[in-house]
């Protein structure tokens, strides 16, 4: 290498793991790397606040214990955490002005227990402003920048940055710029998978119920799914084994047993019958992403599986239940930002004013127009017209997987309708903004786990995901089936940002 920092960033979470174990370097020395990395992709803004005295002070931890023969499952690994995590101590934003100055006196479930499991905190991720976006481009702390670049063959003279996806984009732009081995996500309508594919990475939305929501910033409380953003399935496999589990502290956490998802990852899927549902296949979809799509049946097809056809009739009506539900509980879960216990207060002579102000100055336009829809939607005499059948639209999407199921394993699908676009395309279009979930918002209505996988680059360079929808718990299973797509795509390719610094 020459001006690029960290040679061990090119490790994978399970390599890392395991030459830590073997002493080949040390907890510090990685978390130094890293460290090191995160500084010099500072222009991709992919972070809002950087830890490294507490990541040394972790690191110095793992060693201690790696000397002692005692390590944890994630000694020594340096993560991000997406700024939609309490993390005690540490200031903790959503992406938004109105939570200037917070600092949680609380650790959300899921980083506790990745730091019971040893990882180390690199610093906070970017996201979209209370992971309302499907670009990371409405935080208040300003967009993320995807660390992929066109082709210079590509698009005639636009060389523009393009977007990370969201809302986990400076999660997905960190662990794709190799300024974090993985990083938490939270996956509201795509908000992991689609930033995975459009960062070349790979981005598992868990089962609703599989990890904790406790101390994770609400935002749609029926819909958000804490996982994993990493550069490899397996790297997945062990991160979500580490942030699964029952917790009493959340209601709707499933109190099972966690697998170890690692240990099923056997390569074998012969005889498994793959879902290809023909309703996905939408108008105007471009052409590479249906190549890419039958290019993923003829690798799964090659691995002993059998594709079928399926319907899932309702899925034409997902996206727009999903933009009326996701903004009413939205309305709900940010009427507790008013100036008063914590954030942003804007001064006003009586306590009325103080509200409106607040509120005014501390939200974005994204986060007031979604705030003002779930509030119509919730109204007197809109409630029933709109909310109440925005339900019954997602008991129905729900029964059509789960007879789905009764014939197939798993379903394959494309994550998004089209790669990565550049920062300031479609921002004056929320109908446009808003289509990038169509492919993603079905499996956060069902609550069922999906992942999103690398397999291929666009016309211009940019990378393309694939999908694997499952059982509702059977993580696993879309693992392995997500690991045989991996193997047989064959995707390593680096990100432009990476490839100009090696």
């Amino acid at each position: 290498m020459s001006d690029w920092p960290a040679a061990l960033t090119a490790l994978s979470l399970a390599e890392a793991r395991d030459g830590l174990a073997r002493r080949e370097f040390s907890a510090r020395e990685l978390t130094e790397n890293y460290i090191a990395v995160v500084e010099v992709v500072r222009p991709l803004n992919a972070f809002i606040t950087e830890t490294p005295d507490q990541a040394l002070a972790m690191a110095k931890a793992a060693d201690e214990r790696l000397a002692r023969a005692e390590g944890r499952p994630l000694d020594g690994i340096p993560i991000a955490v997406k700024d939609l995590f309490c993390t005690k101590g540490v200031l903790t934003t959503a992406g938004s002005h109105i939570l200037d100055g917070f600092h949680p006196p609380y650790e959300s479930t899921v980083t506790e227990k990745l730091w019971q499991a040893g990882a180390v905190m690199l610093g906070k991720a970017n996201l979209d402003e209370f992971a309302m976006g499907s670009s990371s481009t409405t935080s208040y702390y300003g967009p993320v920048e995807n660390p992929w670049r066109r082709r210079p063959n590509g698009r005639a003279g636009d060389n523009r940055p393009v977007v990370a996806g969201g809302s986990s984009g400076g999660s997905a732009a960190a662990v794709a710029a190799h300024a974090a081995m993985a990083a938490t996500g939270t996956d509201t309508g795509g908000s992991i998978r689609q930033p995975a594919s459009f960062c070349g990475i790979v981005g598992l939305k868990p089962t609703y119920g599989r990890c904790s929501r406790w101390g994770v910033v609400a935002y749609a409380s029926s819909l958000d799914h804490p996982g994993p953003m990493t550069r490899t399935v397996r790297d997945a496999a062990i991160m979500l084994r580490a942030m699964a589990g029952h917790d009493l502290k959340d209601s709707t956490s499933a109190p099972l047993p966690v697998p170890d998802y690692e240990a099923g990852l056997t390569g074998e899927i012969r005889g498994m019958r793959i879902g290809v549902p023909r309703e996905y296949r939408v108008e105007q979809m471009p052409g590479e992403i249906e190549a890419l799509w039958q290019q993923g049946v003829d690798w799964l097809r090659e691995a002993g599986a059998d594709p079928v056809e399926i319907s899932l009739p309702h899925t034409k009506y997902a996206l727009p239940a999903y933009y009326i539900i996701a903004p009413a509980e939205a309305s709900s879960n940010l009427a507790r930002y008013d100036g008063v216990r914590f954030g942003l207060r804007v001064g006003a002579a009586s306590l009325d004013e103080m509200y409106e102000l607040t509120r005014a100055a501390g939200f974005g336009a994204e986060v007031r127009r979604r705030v003002l829809i779930g509030t119509f939607v919730l109204s007197a005499g809109y409630y029933d017209a709109y909310y109440l059948k925005a339900q019954r639209v997602r008991a129905l999407v729900a029964r059509d997987f789960a007879k789905a199921f009764e014939e197939v394993d798993a379903i394959l699908v494309p994550t998004a309708p089209s790669a990565a676009f550049a920062i300031g395309d479609n921002t004056d279009d929320s109908i446009a903004m808003y289509l990038n979930d169509v492919f993603t918002v079905p499996a956060n209505l069902a609550g069922l786990p999906a992942i999103s996988v690398p397999a291929g680059l666009s016309a211009d360079g940019l990378p393309l995901g694939l999908q694997i929808i499952g059982r509702a718990f059977d993580e696993e299973g879309i693992l392995r089936v997500a690991q045989v797509l991996e193997s047989a795509a064959e995707f390593r390719h680096l990100p432009a940002f990476i490839a100009g610094k090696t």
